[in-house]
């Protein structure tokens, strides 16, 4: 096997209740990462991790493989990405053989493009990095940020620039949640995602959106019906 998708999705999401499940834009919302990286044309194997029969079952319908539910103690609350990607990686090579590049892609990104992925996996080999992962920029600079003291005071977190002006400051980065190329025995073997050995695959501030409350849902929803205007008849979002 060459390369392998791992769509993590528990069942046990806490702030939002059966999130993996729920309908976002007109289909369940893992169902557009499923569609994604089934678009393609770059994995031997799409797999969803799961500890859920329901979501298990969802995942088939919709074109992904769960040969396997993940196990209980990969399911909870502190278990990191890598822990599972991991297991599935081992799990797959098991019934099939050890994959040379594997993309881990999150079940709640419904704005993830499979145009994204095929750049992510060509930045994962022109930079012969272990992994490739999505970012985007901070919308303000970031060494302006302020502090609020418990009286609501307050102060700068970088008082030394107080006087410099926006455009002199350096551009700051935070991962995008969508998706993470790796090499399997990067994965494997625990190397640290951020690192001089991972490079970005920067992606547009307006598609990208956390969604861990309802507010995050809603925002989301908003800047996908945006999207899906302003593609008009093309179906694709810009």
């Amino acid at each position: 096997m060459q390369r392998l998708a791992v769509i993590p999705a528990r069942g046990g999401s806490k702030r939002i209740p059966r999130k993996n499940l729920r309908p976002f834009a007109g289909r369940p919302i893992i169902g557009h990462s499923i569609g994604a990286a089934l678009a393609t044309g770059l994995f031997d194997v799409v797999l969803v991790s799961t500890d859920d029969e329901e979501i298990a079952e969802l995942a088939r319908g919709l074109g992904a493989q769960v040969p396997f539910l993940r196990p209980r103690e990969l399911a909870d609350d502190h278990t990191g990405t890598q822990a599972v990607v991991a297991q599935a990686i081992r799990a797959v090579a098991e019934w099939h053989s050890l994959p040379e590049q594997v993309c881990c892609l999150y079940a709640t990104a419904p704005f993830v493009r499979a145009a994204d992925l095929v750049r992510g996996l060509q930045c994962l080999e022109q930079a012969e990095a272990d992994f490739a992962f999505s970012v985007t920029s901070f919308a303000f600079p970031i060494q302006r940020a302020l502090r609020l003291d418990a009286q609501g005071r307050v102060s700068m977190m970088w008082p030394e620039h107080m006087a410099t002006r926006s455009q002199d400051l350096e551009h700051a980065w935070h991962d995008a949640g969508q998706f993470y190329w790796g090499r399997a025995s990067a994965f494997l073997q625990g190397v640290p995602l951020y690192s001089p050995r991972a490079v970005a695959v920067p992606l547009p501030r307006h598609r990208v959106q956390d969604i861990d409350t309802e507010e995050d849902w809603r925002r989301a929803e908003l800047m996908y019906r945006v999207l899906q205007d302003e593609a008009g008849d093309e179906g694709s979002l810009p």
